[in-house]
Parts: structure tokens; sequence; C-alpha cells
């Protein structure tokens, strides 16, 4: 028995392939540094994305009724503001659904205007610089603390549990850093306890005898470093081979896992200090002890830092696309604005600023070369 076959005009045909393509591809653009001394903790954030795009894929991911593919469209920003702004602009140019991004401050802020003027939704999951949420852009989130939480909880402990009087600053220079430790600074003024000293060096720089001879002379009880694990494990070293035993403190920009492989011998059981921006405990352990399984599993590494933050980040966008039954940035903006999310990072909500609620800081210790919880602060 012979069929039918009914042919399409070519040129219909092409028409509704072009519809059908339009409707199905969603693209989520995720900017990091994956070059340059964070590659590690930019590689870990766009590993999660990716992660987040495959399991979301598997499930049939769907806009009001009708499947969808997700698009990942990653870029390196190497952790530079005119990279970061080229780049910005590059997804704009590629007309992506939102960003995920980007991780320094330095690069973030910058980037969001541009994402601003073209009407596109950034959350970033590891800008912590507080500028970045106050500049009056709707589209702009954040799913982590910011410095001025994370600064403030680090100096209460500082003086209150570790006892410290006398304290000695030092800066990478750039947005975070100097950030991170300005705040830090506005709570160490108490009384009986004296910054003694404030010094700066630079993300790219490996000596650094010269501010640390400096500061010795001073005698600190404890030294808080603004910058990244790159250049905290070298100074950790350096500063074991000038005979400082001050305590040493920082923000989330080196409280890594890799900080352990980047100080070695410096890296003194029970001396070095510093806090995590975001947190779980309790019942919420097992989601994010679930997703860092899933993790390795998927790239046969650990979580570096913000991966969970990232994939949640993703998640929630997918969803509040989802809540609006439409992936055009101005109408799923209002759905972000509203969600209430549980994620593997703990329950996220947003502010009128774009700031996550609650906001939860962990606090570490290194022992034996591995990091070690000491507690989970909202």
């Amino acid at each position: 028995m012979q069929s039918t076959i009914k042919l399409i005009p070519f040129a219909a045909a092409l028409a509704c392939a072009a519809t059908a393509s339009a409707q199905q591809v969603v693209k989520i653009g995720h900017v990091a540094p994956i070059s340059g001394p964070s590659a590690h903790l930019g590689k870990d954030m766009e590993n999660a994305a990716r992660m987040a795009i495959d399991e979301l894929g598997a499930k049939g991911y769907a806009i009001n009724g009708q499947k969808v593919t997700l698009q990942l469209v990653a870029e390196d920003d190497g952790a530079d503001p005119k990279q970061g702004t080229a780049v910005a602009q590059k997804l704009v140019d590629a007309h992506v659904n939102g960003v995920i991004g980007h991780l320094n401050s330095g690069t973030s802020i910058p980037a969001s205007k541009i994402y601003n003027d073209a009407g596109i939704v950034q959350i970033s999951p590891a800008t912590t610089a507080p500028r970045y949420t106050r500049q009056g852009f709707p589209g702009a989130f954040r799913t982590v603390a910011s410095d001025a939480k994370l600064g403030s909880t680090l100096s209460k402990y500082a003086i209150e549990t570790l006892k410290v009087k006398n304290i000695a600053v030092i800066d990478d220079r750039s947005t975070y850093g100097q950030g991170v430790a300005d705040e830090f600074v506005k709570g160490t003024k108490k009384p009986g306890v004296k910054v003694v000293g404030r010094e700066f060096t630079s993300a790219t720089a490996t000596d650094y005898t010269a501010i640390l001879t400096s500061i010795k002379a001073k005698k600190p009880d404890l030294i808080f470093f603004g910058g990244m694990d790159s250049v905290a494990g070298p100074m950790l070293k350096q500063l074991k081979a000038l005979g400082i035993n001050a305590y040493f403190m920082g923000g989330d920009g080196m409280c890594t896992n890799a900080l352990a492989r980047l100080a070695g011998d410096g890296l003194v059981d029970g001396k070095v200090y510093c806090a995590e921006a975001g947190g779980v405990k309790g019942p919420q352990e097992k989601a994010m002890d679930d997703f860092r399984a899933r993790y390795k599993k998927k790239f046969n590494q650990d979580v570096q830092l913000y991966a969970p933050y990232v994939y949640d980040s993703v998640m929630m966008m997918a969803t509040a696309m989802q809540n609006a039954k439409s992936a055009d940035p101005a109408k799923y903006l209002p759905a972000l604005k509203a969600i209430k999310y549980e994620g593997v990072t703990g329950t996220v909500q947003f502010d009128q600023y774009g700031d996550i609620k609650d906001g939860a800081l962990t606090l570490f210790t290194y022992k034996g070369g591995q990091r070690t919880r000491l507690d989970v602060i909202r």
C-alpha cells in the first residue's frame, strides 16, 4: 500500500523551524574568572551552572507548558573590570535571557550597569560589595550576604572570642578586598582595640616582605587580609618565614579548601580564621551534602566555594521564568522579586534592594590542613 506524503513548501518549513527554535531556546549567561589566579574559583562556579542546566534539561524543563532548551553561555572575565564589561556586552549582544555572575565585585559592579541598561536580570552568587545592590538597578540580585555583615561578624569574633587588642589590616586594593577590609575596620572601633597598621598589596603580587616586616614591628595580635586565597596562601608562608605569630583572618575570598595547598606549612592550626558568605546547619545540611556528592560525581572534584550559590541562582532564575510563564526578563523579574526558594543553600528571598534576606555566614578555622566549620550565623 502506497502512503501519501504531504509536502510543506520550503519557505514555510524554514519559518516554522525558526519559530520553534525561538520558542525552545532560553540562554542563561554565566561569567566568572576562568583564567588568572582565581580560575579555580571561576571554574567551580561555571561547573555548578552547567550542572543546574543539565539537571533541569534532564527533567524536561518547560515554560508555560512548552518544553524549552536551556543553553549556558559561559564567558571568562579574568577578574578584570575591563574584560568584565566586554563580556557583559557580548552577552547582551547574544540576547541572553538572564545572567549568573560575576564573582568579583570589581567586575560585577561595572558589568551590572550594562545588564541594567539592556534590561537583563543579573543574579550574583559571589559579589559581596554593598554598592552592587545600592545602584538602583531593579534587576540586580545577590544570593550571599554582603561585606557589611561579613566584616562586622569577623571583627566581633576577633575581639570577643579571640580577645585581640592590636590589629593590622592588609588588602589587595580590589573593590572586594578593600571593601571587606573597610567593613572589618568599622567593627573594630571598640574600647581597648587599636588598628596598628593598614597596608596594601595587589592581587598579582608575590612578595609581601616589605609590608609584613613593617607590620611585624607593630606587634599585632591579628592580621586581617582583604583579598583572595591566591594571595593569602603565599602570604601565610611569608608570615611564618618572618616569625610573625599573629592570628590571620579574612573574608570569603580566602576561605577555601585550596588555601591549605596554597599556604603549605604556613597554615598553622588554630591561627587562621575566615568567614564564608552563606552556610547551612540542621536539616538543611543533608541537601548541601547531597549537592556536594552530586557535584563530585559529575566533575570528579570537590566544591571550592561558590558552586552551591551558583546552582541555586540558576534554579531560582529558571523557577521565576516558570512562575511568570515567560523567559522575558521584564516579565519574570516581578516573579523573581517575590520568590521564596528552598535551595541547597537554604531559604532564599530578596529584600527591596535585591539582597538576600537574613543571609547566613559560616565561620571557619583550619586544623590539620583541613577547613573546619565553627558555626553558622544569621
